[in-house]
Formats: structure tokens, C-alpha cells, sequence
């Protein structure tokens, strides 16, 4: 699933390239029905966590969820394949938005519900950290636990999870009740700084000058993600700093690394 730097990247590429002009709406798949917004205008499309949000002139509002699957595609207009289930486009280029979890109309009470059952995104101005924190500090839930939670940590996925825990040398399993506050805040504010670099660059790089390939005169990952990282599918490998291997379990249905070396 991506992580919420993708759908931020997404909203801005369709606010600076699909507002000027009315676009043409269709679905190839022909599972959704595009009538209400073919021929509109595009006012806004917002990302709050792993969800996006897209305004068109006659206010209606498309709700998009890209699941563990889904894709939104920016592509040559004559480039049509899959099974797209809506397509904007606009002059020589397509968005093409390809297995999503939703695609759907929502009116604006069920938009604001939506949003009330999200938690808070690192990427946004309006995001609440303090209100963050009072949940935390209350909970007996792991932190790796927490931060996996969209009603918490919204946009947050497992690559935002494992590497700033081991930035910040914290145990994925310490209860969130026992994280201090000048954890927390050391916490959050990593996570915003690795989400904006994965926003203006399209990749995730945790590692720390000192750590990357060329400094350390190993080989540059290879992974489908890109990125140098260091616990994020390293399992069995020597961690970056003490040497280590890292490790790696099954919590809650995903896989949860972390170096036990460096954090406990």
C-alpha cells in the first residue's frame, strides 16, 4: 500500500497540471460513472493521509483510496491499458487510476466523516501533534503498533514506521504509555522531515550522510521501494551502525523490522 507521501505527490501533480482547463472524464472499465464531472473543472485535490480527495466544479467530490493495489498513473493520453476505472484527461496526458480499494462520490458530511476517523498527517500545516500525543501517551499499545494506525499516524505506512524508530533508537515494542514526550516530539518530527523529502524527491532515503553507499563503500540497495534504508526489509543483514543483524517479525499481519542492537 503506498505510504502517504505518494498521494501528496499525487495532489499536487493534479493541481498544478489539471486546474486550467475543463477535463474529459471517462472509464474505460466502465465501473464508474463519470457523468456528473466529465467536461468540469478540477477545483482542488487534497491528500489527507492515504486518502485523496478531488473537487470538481459542480462540487462534486471524488473520494480515492488506492488499497494494496490501486494506482493513479500519470500517462500519455494515448496510452490506454488495464483496467482503468477513471481516466482525466487533459490535452497529451491521462490520469489513469487503475484498482483502487474506492472510488466513489461522497457529499461533504460524509467527506468530513471520513476525515474524522483520520488520524493526524505529518504532510499537513493542519495536523495536530499535541492531540497525537495525549492518545500515545495514553495507550498500552506498542509504539510499532500505533504508528500503523490510520486513526493515529495518518499516511504513516511500515517504511515510515521501522525507519525513524531506528533514527531515534526506540524500541518498536515500547508501549506508547512509557514513550516521553521529548521522545515523541524527536519522533514526529522525523517522520514530517523523511515524508517531505519522500514528496519532493519520489523515494524514501533514511540513511544519514555517514551511511549511504558512497561513504561506507557498500552497494547501493536494490528494492522496489528505491531508497537507501537502514532496517526496512535488511532482515538478517548487518545494521549500518553497530553491526547487528536485523530483525524482523510478524505483528498484526505485517512484518516489523527493526535492529536489536541499536534499539533495545
Amino acid at each position: 500500500m503506498p505510504e502517504g507521501h505518494v498521494l501528496h505527490r499525487l495532489a499536487r501533480h493534479l493541481n498544478e497540471r489539471y486546474r486550467d482547463a475543463p477535463l474529459e472524464a471517462t472509464s474505460p472499465q466502465g465501473r464508474f460513472d463519470t457523468s456528473p464531472i466529465d467536461a468540469t473543472h478540477l477545483l482542488s485535490a487534497e491528500a489527507f493521509g492515504k486518502h485523496l480527495f478531488l473537487t470538481f466544479e459542480p462540487g462534486e467530490i471524488v473520494h480515492i483510496h488506492l488499497g494494496l493495489i490501486g494506482s493513479l498513473r500519470f500517462e500519455p493520453v494515448d496510452d490506454v491499458w488495464g483496467q482503468i476505472r477513471l481516466r482525466l484527461s487533459k490535452g497529451d496526458e491521462a490520469a489513469n487510476l487503475r484498482g483502487p480499494q474506492a472510488c466513489r462520490y461522497l457529499s461533504p458530511a460524509e467527506m468530513q466523516a471520513v476525515l474524522d476517523r483520520t488520524g493526524e498527517d505529518p504532510l499537513r500545516p493542519d495536523a495536530n501533534p499535541d492531540a497525537l500525543w495525549a492518545r500515545v501517551s495514553a495507550s498500552g499499545r506498542s509504539i510499532g503498533s500505533l504508528m500503523m494506525d490510520q486513526k493515529l499516524f495518518a499516511g504513516v505506512g511500515n517504511i515510515y514506521r521501522a525507519e525513524p524508530l531506528f533514527r531515534l533508537g526506540i524500541s518498536p515494542f515500547l508501549p506508547g504509555r512509557e514513550v516521553t514526550r521529548e521522545e515523541f516530539d524527536a519522533l514526529w518530527a522525523d517522520v514530517v522531515k523523511l515524508m517531505r523529502y519522500g514528496v519532493e524527491h519520489g523515494r524514501i532515503d533514511t540513511v544519514r550522510p555517514e551511511h549511504s553507499p558512497e561513504a561506507m563503500g557498500r552497494e547501493p540497495r536494490k528494492d522496489d521501494h528505491g531508497g537507501e534504508v537502514y532496517v526496512y526489509r535488511r532482515a538478517g543483514e548487518p545494521c549500518f551502525v553497530c553491526g547487528a543483524p536485523i530483525a524482523v517479525k510478524k505483528v498484526e499481519g505485517r512484518n516489523l523490522f527493526w535492529c536489536p542492537g541499536c534499539q533495545g
